[in-house]
């Protein structure tokens, strides 16, 4: 079985993809990584290479590998544009797709950096300075993958719940479980 956890930057797909895997006893992958790993690259390299067509299609390429992968995952996707070459996995009866939501404002307190190495920070002084920059950025988004997502049918909204209280519903909410896969 795999879980899809689709949504855009900083709704929470990887933590909670993690501990979701973690009480499925399942496999966890996140898409940033794999995509890594397979071109050998940081995310801001890689994000400044080609257009975004030819970066979503090489993401495709990857999800497609993994979805492949004969073992129980959950896995979380990058924020896509592009969706034609996973559009099969959108009927597919192996597949649960899961679009994750939640509130701007929401999305705004979780928001994190990255260096030029991948390496994560906080800098609240900076976000709450640019607070409106980034709510507008945010909203956009979410209008954006919103409509490019709406051939998902499963939708989740956090309501700025934890990650552990968002992977508890998603398994009471969807029904998945270890013995039956969903």
């Amino acid at each position: 079985m795999n879980i899809l956890l689709f949504g855009v930057s900083n709704v929470g797909k990887s933590v909670t993809g993690r501990l979701l895997a973690g009480l499925l006893g399942y496999s966890f992958y996140d898409l940033d990584d794999e995509v890594k790993k397979d071109q050998n690259t940081t995310l801001e390299e890689f994000v400044s290479t080609g257009t975004l067509m030819k970066r979503d299609a090489v993401r495709c390429r990857i999800l497609n590998h993994l979805v492949c992968r004969n073992e129980n995952k959950v896995i979380a996707v990058t924020p896509l544009s592009y969706i034609k070459d996973i559009r099969h996995l959108f009927s597919s009866p192996d597949v649960i797709n899961i679009e994750l939501t939640d509130s701007a404002e929401n999305i705004f307190d979780r928001l994190v950096f990255s260096d030029e190495n991948d390496v994560m920070y906080n800098d609240d002084d900076y976000k709450n300075l640019h607070k409106d920059h980034y709510l507008e950025e945010i909203r956009a988004d979410l209008e954006w993958y919103g409509s490019v997502y709406s051939v998902i049918r499963n939708r989740f909204h956090i309501s700025g719940r934890t990650p552990e209280e968002t992977a508890a519903e998603l398994i009471k909410r969807f029904h998945l479980c270890e013995d039956t896969g969903a």
